[in-house]
């Protein structure tokens, strides 16, 4: 049976357009728009008509940084790919990028199948994977082809976590060599581990244990040196590179020049980075444990700088490195040693409406704030512009987002499955009203109508942002 959905009466914004247009969706596909009150328009029926006047209407997110379910730190992310996908589309994404992970002494095919197991009959929106490499060798290096032509095309390195997921810099040379080969597109935690790990015990030995040293420890100095020495091995290797949540204005000054250069150099940050600083971190109490993430919040100046670069193009994504930790009983492992709290905040809900925030505070355009949360990052990860558009062909990923009502951000009213949330008590406006997800509704009039299984695996081209 054919079903027609037929969205009338709203602003249409895509990342190059701004069109008052009824959209017609079809099987799940965007079929046709045209001009609101125009003949063709005029013209259409539809099995449901959704009124979009006064709202926005406005591709599906796309969250290319996830970790659902994550184990770390010996415990596990809270949000399980049914939880966290659910709150995804509640906050107007409707498609996530999250990490398959290799443990050390596997290969690369166990840890994707993991994921695979993990994820499939679960999910509430459409998934993909990228896939993180904790053990480079030979072995590995030869699995990277496969997965590449099984539409797992990122590969993340760290040169952060010394024994856990850290990478020397023959292995990440010898990644990027076959990145450089196969179209794959290497993702880069740039921060200098080693480094981190003498500061981090000096301060524990100093008996600094507190929540807020976990920033003071991670210098803003040693984000800048690893991005500059992986924009380095990328230029030997001949690869594109992608560093993943850039928090400091040094390591945006870093890109920046790769980039004057005319080098394949890309940089995401994340909500958490514009909108929260040390402030948090240092928090009395307990409290800054809430805030422990890496690379760590940073002091508010760095925010001009963040924000500087996603107006020049010098960073080209918002995601959210969704990695939630309940308070109880997950942050405190790290009482009394900082070094022990689990690395990660929450945040898929939060991004389209944050980023909508910046559009109010001019701080972006409305067409930036699409492009940055949609379109660049479907386009980057090999989902364009089947994700990521409004467009004839395009999956019916749609939101009609109410941009003149408020909302209080809070635990107590979040979909994440997680015991405090990161901008408590903080007021946005702008909200999600209505979600389609391949033409189907997932949130509908604000109420959850979506289930788990609707969500299909997204195998993804190579990077098309490079064209």
């Amino acid at each position: 049976m054919s079903t027609r959905t037929l969205i009338r009466g709203g602003l249409v914004v895509t990342a190059s357009d701004e069109l008052h247009a009824d959209v017609l969706i079809e099987d799940g596909r965007i079929a046709a728009l045209a001009a609101h009150g125009s003949d063709a328009a005029a013209g259409w029926t539809a099995d449901r008509v959704l009124d979009a006047t006064d709202r926005y209407v406005i591709p599906g997110g796309v969250d290319a940084h996830t970790h659902m379910e994550l184990p770390f730190g010996g415990t596990f992310a809270s949000d399980t790919f049914e939880t966290g996908t659910r709150a995804a589309a509640w906050g107007g994404t409707t498609t996530i990028v999250d990490f398959a992970v290799q443990s050390v002494g596997h290969s690369l095919r166990e840890g994707l199948d993991t994921w695979y197991a993990k994820a499939d009959g679960n999910c509430a929106v459409d998934y993909a994977f990228h896939m993180i490499m904790s053990d480079v060798t030979p072995t590995t290096l030869k699995e990277m082809a496969l997965l590449v032509q099984e539409g797992i095309t990122s590969f993340k390195l760290f040169m952060a976590y010394p024994g856990v997921f850290y990478s020397d810099d023959g292995q990440i040379l010898r990644a990027m060599q076959v990145a450089a080969d196969t179209g794959g597109l290497i993702m880069m935690h740039a921060e200098n581990g080693i480094a981190i790990d003498v500061l981090v015990e000096q301060a524990l030995a100093r008996g600094e244990t507190d929540p807020r040293f976990h920033g003071e420890v991670r210098k803003a100095l040693l984000e800048a040196e690893a991005t500059h020495r992986a924009i380095q091995l990328a230029r030997v290797a001949g690869s594109p590179l992608y560093v993943v949540h850039v928090s400091a204005e040094e390591a945006v000054a870093e890109l920046a020049a790769a980039r004057d250069k005319g080098l394949p150099v890309f940089g995401e940050t994340c909500p958490q980075y514009l909108f929260l600083s040390t402030d948090n971190l240092a928090e009395p109490g307990f409290e800054g444990a809430k805030y422990v993430c890496s690379t760590p919040l940073r002091p508010r100046e760095h925010q001009a700088a963040l924000w500087r670069g996603l107006r020049t193009n010098d960073l080209q994504v918002v995601s959210t490195d969704h990695c939630p930790f309940c308070f109880t009983g997950q942050k405190e492992l790290g009482r009394g040693d900082f070094s022990k709290i689990p690395n990660g905040l929450p945040g898929v809900e939060n991004r389209m409406d944050l980023l909508h925030q910046a559009v109010v505070d001019g701080h972006i355009s409305r067409r930036r704030w699409i492009e940055i949360a949609c379109a660049t990052p479907a386009r980057m990860f090999g989902l364009y512009p089947q994700k990521g558009t409004i467009a004839p062909g395009a999956d019916a990923d749609v939101v009609i987002y109410d941009p003149h009502a408020t909302q209080t951000l809070s635990a107590e009213t979040h979909h994440m499955n997680v015991d405090y949330s990161a901008y408590e008590g903080k007021t946005v406006t702008g909200r999600v009203e209505t979600v389609l997800s391949r033409g189907v509704p997932v949130i509908e009039g604000r109420t959850y109508v979506g289930h788990a299984g609707h969500g299909a695996f997204l195998p993804r081209s190579t990077c098309q942002y490079l064209n």
